[in-house]
């Protein structure tokens, strides 16, 4: 029963390996004890036995993750087994994610698993799919029913521009503005733009006065590098690279009301007048700093155009910033033999002013607006952990300008020759865009009371959570301020990270070219959404969740669902007459529809997407008990039930229509165009209703997705792979008499790489809690990467001949 659980929450429920492994605790428990008990290596004794081949490759799909922690000597067990020869044939064959098709077909055609009081996977705030209903919740399902689309909240569109409307819920979002000097890729995609986007099409379907503004962060070193490096100017990298962006969130359909950039005049104006207002409150310190000046240059130099030898490793084109080889942070002026980037001159160390931002000073102000915030509004967890762990190491002074010459120039005598410093200057973007959007812009940033504001973001959290609401706050000027911070965490590409350079991955540019559509990227990004940890993008794991949950469930229950009133009604809606299996149906789709509205109204998009799935998981299991299509060749009775279960059917179709909407816009047009879904019922209520009466005529049903082949989806494996995924090529055969002994297992390096994966995790998590720079920490987590498969490779030595063989 555990084991059915935990996998049942894994490849149906879409669980993480992690979420799932809870469902096995006491077993894993009982298997460790066994083992040590026995103080043998496997179940049965010193040898594998069938007992050992049945219990791992039932656990295989769960335990295969990193992220299940498994004590000794459990894990040794497990490395053993999945090691092995037959298992690794085993796994390669019909275990991987991409193999258990099947597997989740059957588990999905299965009555679902109840958890045992207490168990992570059952608790009801998470999941209402297998709690027993009440006769309360059946009573008032069906009379939501019988109300029809009377009872739904009338469709509302805002005129333009849209502005704050008095009695209104006024929501205001913003997503992380993407740097300008690169192609996003997914996992950049998905921790801005389109997690936000999916939740401002929520807001909209309920009819919350909603404006979601975005752009081009476009200022900083990053584009003066960008600039060299393609021999343009700054200004011209900012035009190429914002249509790039606008072009691949078109594609994706992500539905900003104004999509801008942060150079601008309004950007200069807002950006200077908050200045002014800290520096007139005295929030605004000035100290000098050591920094490199080239002479050939006649200019300081930032960190990214310095580089140098490593004072720590001697690595000789360590950057300004930091080592790539020993992966220490570096402060520019400690590089030995520094040279200039731009000019290869020497550059050497002169003071000079910066100007800074009185954060302890502003500590008194933060406090309280934090303490508001976190007991109020909606601030994921990691963005709250971040938040305190910077107060706890205690605020400092933070520098506020960088000597460059692309940039919001800094309006003080002494200082005209610099700029602001990107973390200052980024998040008054927000304002300014909104700004270029409507002249009545502070109708909503100077609107505390009648605006909420949301924030979207995957990095930096601390200049949105600390400097940001710190600059505004000094400002003293009765801004908005973020009410709802909502950060996910990072999603890397398979067992490794994004990389253009290296061809590793899939870009925003690329997305298109692959022939799979927009909404199946939206849906399987938004399925495996970094919520609570990291996850990974998986080609296996998208050709499964296509074929299994979009093709197999969805979109075939909406298909059997149009095509049943289609073949058998002539497309109109047949009369109903409902029984009491109906009304619980009813009842549970209620539930589901309300689980949803919790979880969107606190921005767990991938958890509430798990609801829409169960509502056609559940329309699949009605037809199948019900079995229409037999029942419409029978009796008088007969034909009635098959109309009943098919008017039934054709109304959940219309509610998930609706329901997709935040997830795959196209989609749900496609669905509402065929069930022809009155406008006025394209509005989400907290019930479900009979919105498709009898006599509603249907228009011409077609498949909404299509399968994804093993074989298509191994060549855009193999095509975005690079060089980093691609496995070594097996050795040729050899002759076993000449083949030399193998080395056995080092287990003094085994354990020296456990600990050094052990550090460097550690250091990994230190980076992403004080907000350090996204380079800084891919760096670190390819590092992490690196080590973990070194360990494997130690951890398997000595079997390798024996494989072989």
């Amino acid at each position: 029963p555990a084991a059915l659980l935990a996998l049942h929450a894994l490849l149906v429920r879409g669980r993480t390996a992690a979420e799932a492994a809870a469902a096995l605790g006491e077993a894993l428990g009982h298997i460790g004890q066994s083992l040590a008990g026995r103080g043998t290596a496997f179940l049965a004794g010193d040898t594998q036995s069938v007992a050992d081949v049945v219990v791992w490759g039932t656990l295989f799909p769960v335990l295969r993750d990193d992220a299940v922690p498994l004590a000794e000597p459990l894990q040794s067990w497990f490395q053993s087994m999945t090691l092995s020869d037959a298992c690794r044939s085993a796994a390669d064959a019909v275990l991987l994610p991409q193999h258990l098709q099947e597997l989740t077909a059957c588990l999905q055609q299965l009555p679902p698993p109840h958890p045992s009081p207490g168990t992570a996977l059952g608790t009801e705030e998470d999941d209402v799919s297998e709690r027993a209903l009440t006769e309360e919740d059946v009573a008032a399902a069906v009379e939501a029913w019988g109300c029809g689309a009377a009872v739904l909240p009338k469709p509302w569109r805002p005129p333009e521009p849209v502005l704050p409307v008095e009695g209104m819920r006024n929501v205001l979002i913003t997503s992380a503005l993407p740097y300008v000097n690169n192609v996003p890729h997914l996992g950049n995609i998905i921790g801005c733009v389109l997690s936000a986007d999916a939740f401002a099409r929520y807001c909209r379907l309920r009819n919350w006065n909603t404006l979601y503004v975005c752009g081009t962060d476009e200022y900083g070193t990053a584009t003066e590098t960008k600039a060299v490096e393609e021999g343009l100017t700054p200004r011209e990298i900012c035009d190429k690279y914002h249509a790039v962006h606008a072009d691949i969130y078109r594609w994706f359909h992500i539905s900003f009301d104004y999509f801008g950039r942060t150079t601008t005049a309004q950007q200069t104006a807002i950006c200077q007048d908050i200045f002014q207002r800290l520096l007139a409150h005295g929030f605004v310190l000035q100290d000098t700093v050591q920094q490199l000046h080239c002479a050939g240059c006649g200019r300081f130099l930032a960190d990214r155009f310095v580089e140098g030898t490593c004072p720590f490793c001697a690595f000789q084109e360590a950057r300004g910033d930091q080592c790539d080889k020993c992966g220490k942070l570096i402060n520019a002026v400690e590089l030995k033999a520094p040279r200039c980037k731009l000019c290869g001159h020497s550059p050497t160390a002169r003071p000079t002013q910066h100007l800074f931002l009185d954060l302890p000073k502003l500590e008194e102000r933060l406090q309280p607006w934090l303490e508001r915030c976190w007991a109020t509004g909606n601030w994921t967890a990691n963005a709250r952990h971040i938040t305190r762990s910077w107060i706890r190491d205690g605020l400092r002074p933070r520098c506020i300008t960088r000597d460059l010459q692309w940039g919001t120039p800094v309006p003080l005598d002494g200082f005209r020759d610099k700029v602001f410093y990107v973390w200052f200057d980024a998040p008054i973007g927000y304002l300014s865009i909104t700004a270029n959007y409507t002249e009545q812009w502070e109708r909503w940033w100077k609107n505390p009371q009648q605006v909420g504001l949301g924030g979207s973001g995957q990095d930096n959290v601390p200049f949105h959570s600390v400097v940001f609401p710190c600059s505004l706050l000094g400002a003293n000027d009765n801004y908005t301020l973020v009410n709802h911070l909502i950060a996910t965490e990072y999603l890397n590409y398979e067992d490794g990270k994004f990389s253009k350079s290296r061809g590793v991955g899939v870009f925003g540019d690329m997305a298109k070219e692959t022939g799979i559509a927009a909404d199946v990227w939206r849906f399987y990004l938004l399925y495996v959404r970094p919520e609570g940890q990291d996850s990974a993008f998986s080609w296996g794991d998208l050709m499964l969740k296509n074929n299994s949950e979009l093709l197999n469930n969805l979109g075939n229950f909406i298909n059997r669902a149009g095509m049943f009133v289609c073949k058998f009604f002539g497309g109109v809606v047949p009369s109903m007459v409902l029984t009491p299996d109906d009304h619980r149906l009813l009842a549970r789709v209620t539930l589901e529809l309300r689980q949803y509205h919790r979880l969107l109204e606190r921005v767990r998009i991938r958890d509430a997407l798990r609801c829409v799935l169960n509502i056609s998981r559940h329309g699949n299991q009605y037809i199948q008990v019900n079995e229409p299509w037999k029942r419409i060749k029978g009796s008088e009775e007969d034909r009635q039930r098959a109309g009943t279960v098919t008017g039934v059917a054709v109304n959940v179709a219309a509610l998930l229509a609706v329901l997709v909407q935040p997830y795959m816009p196209t989609v749900s047009a496609a669905i509402q165009a065929q069930l022809c879904l009155p406008p006025e019922c394209s509005v989400l209520g907290h019930v479900f209703t009979c919105t498709l009466l009898p006599g509603h005529r249907v228009g011409t049903v077609s498949p909404l997705f299509q399968k994804l082949e093993s074989e298509r989806i191994d060549a855009l494996r193999k095509r975005f792979g690079g060089g980093q995924t691609k496995p070594p090529a097996p050795p040729p055969p050899a002759d076993p008499s000449s083949e030399p002994c193998t080395a056995p297992a080092d287990p003094s390096r085994i354990q020296e790489l456990t600990a050094r994966v052990a550090e460097q995790g550690d250091c990994v998590r230190r980076l992403k809690a004080s907000g350090a720079e996204r380079a800084r920490i891919d760096s670190e987590v390819g590092k992490l990467l690196a080590l973990k498969r070194e360990l494997g490779q130690a951890q398997n030595a000595g079997s390798g001949g024996q494989r072989n063989k």
